[in-house]
């Protein structure tokens, strides 16, 4: 049950992008078509959830032991830059097309901020998280922020080929159909 409410919670509830405002510049700047948002909602989540794993563990075997809890963001940003860096090499090998499209957003997972969120709530005394909790609420923040993601990608996709008025088109009606999409991820609030 434990792991349920850290799912729907993760996904929904407390979702990075709609929810905490976290991680808005690959999300408007990705988020133009589908195939692209899934290619970096998949990258994301698997830097999300093997950063979750390698920053609790050096928190909670490292950092804490020996007292250095005030070094934590720096650690946390160098093991969130190096596994971005092996994201990078991956998808450049298996997917160039994947690797041209994402272009500059893809290294620009190293400072996303939901990225570093997601590692520092895993090290909240108060949450009581394990590592596989930690590893959980990774894995599933970055399912939320897929989800997010493509639900942008699907109308903005759809907006391109609406009747938006002038003023309205591009940037302004992204900016509208997010603040409209974060309202309605408010109804999740105080489920969990």
């Amino acid at each position: 049950m434990e792991y349920l409410i850290i799912i729907v919670s993760a996904v929904f509830v407390n979702n990075f992008v709609l929810s905490q405002i976290l991680g808005i510049c690959p999300f408007l700047g990705v988020s133009k078509k589908i195939d692209t948002s899934v290619g970096m909602g998949i990258a994301v989540t698997f830097v999300m959830g093997v950063a979750s794993v390698f920053t609790y563990a050096l928190n909670a075997y490292v950092l804490t032991p020996l007292n250095l809890e005030y070094i934590q963001t720096i650690v946390f940003i160098l093991v969130i830059a190096v596994l971005v860096q092996i994201a990078e090499i991956i998808i450049k090998r298996f997917s160039s097309t994947l690797y041209n499209a994402l272009g500059v957003y893809l290294p620009l997972i190293t400072t996303n901020c939901a990225v570093l969120g997601v590692a520092l709530i895993n090290v909240t005394p108060s949450l009581n998280y394990n590592l596989l909790s930690a590893f959980v609420n990774g894995v599933f923040s970055g399912v939320g922020f897929t989800l997010a993601l493509v639900l942008m990608a699907g109308i903005r996709e759809k907006t391109v080929t609406s009747d938006v008025p002038r003023a309205f088109r591009g940037f302004p009606i992204a900016l509208i159909t997010a603040g409209i999409m974060s309202m309605a991820f408010l109804a999740f609030s105080g489920m969990v």
